[in-house]
C-alpha cells in the first residue's frame, strides 16, 4: 500500500499519526508543509483536505483521510496487529477517555490557530500565549496524572503495550517541550514519556527526528 503522509513536524497530532503508522509498521511517503506561511491554505491542499490541517493520509487510489483520531482508528480497523487498544470493552473505553482528554480537552484550546487568534484579535504577546498554554496543559494533565495511577497503568498508559493513549501522550509531552512546560511536574507521565522515547516508532515520530525540522 502506498501512502503520502501530508504533515508538519512540530504538530502533535502529526506526531501522533506518524508514531502510529511506525507501531504499525506501514512505510508512507513524507509531505512537509509549513504551517505559518500558509501552505495547506493552497486550493491543491484544500481539495485534499477542507480544513487546511495537518495531517492527512492519502490513500493509492487518491482518497483523502483528515484527522488524525479518525485516521488512527482507521488503522486499528484495517491493519489491527500490533493493536492500539486493548480487546476488553471496558479496556478500550479507558484507553479512549485517557486519549481524548488530552487530544479533546487539551489541543483544541492550544493548537495553533488558537494562539495566532488570541495574538491577532487580543494583543497576546508570546508570554500570554504561553501562560494560556501552559494553563491548559495543566488542567488536563493534573488530572491525567490521577487517572494514571490507576492499577491498569503498566509500563505504558494501559499495560505494558504502547496504544492510543501514548500516541497521544508523546506528541503532547513533545508539544509542551516548546512552551517550556516541564514533564517532570507529573511523575508518571514523565515516566511513561521516558519509556515511550525509548521505542524506535516513537522516537522516529519525534519533531527533532523529521526531514523538515532542520
Amino acid at each position: 500500500m502506498s501512502l503520502k503522509l501530508h504533515n508538519f513536524f512540530r504538530s502533535s497530532t502529526s506526531t501522533r499519526l506518524r508514531a502510529a503508522l511506525n507501531l504499525k509498521g506501514l512505510d508512507y511517503d513524507y509531505v512537509a508543509y509549513v504551517l505559518r506561511n500558509g501552505e495547506t491554505r493552497t486550493p491543491d491542499y484544500l481539495a485534499k483536505n477542507p480544513q487546511g490541517l495537518v495531517p492527512s493520509l492519502e490513500l493509492e487510489d487518491g482518497t483523502t483521510l483528515i484527522q488524525s483520531l479518525a485516521i488512527i482508528e482507521w488503522l486499528e480497523e484495517t491493519h489491527p496487529d500490533p493493536a492500539l487498544l486493548p480487546a476488553d470493552p471496558l479496556g478500550r473505553a479507558r484507553v479512549r477517555g485517557l486519549a481524548y482528554m488530552i487530544a479533546c480537552e487539551i489541543h483544541p484550546l492550544n493548537n495553533l490557530r488558537v494562539l495566532f487568534r488570541l495574538r491577532d484579535q487580543f494583543g497576546a504577546d508570546e508570554e500570554w500565549q504561553r501562560a494560556w498554554f501552559t494553563h491548559w496543559v495543566r488542567t488536563t494533565f493534573d488530572a491525567l496524572e490521577q487517572a494514571l495511577q490507576d492499577p491498569a497503568t503498566g509500563t505504558y498508559c494501559h499495560g505494558d503495550t504502547p496504544g492510543l493513549a501514548d500516541l497521544c501522550l508523546y506528541a503532547q509531552v513533545w508539544n509542551n517541550k516548546r512552551f517550556e512546560v516541564p514533564v517532570e511536574d507529573w511523575p508518571t507521565i514523565a515516566r511513561i514519556f521516558e519509556a515511550l522515547d525509548a521505542l524506535p516508532a516513537f522516537r522516529n515520530a519525534a519533531p527533532p527526528n523529521q526531514p523538515d525540522a532542520a
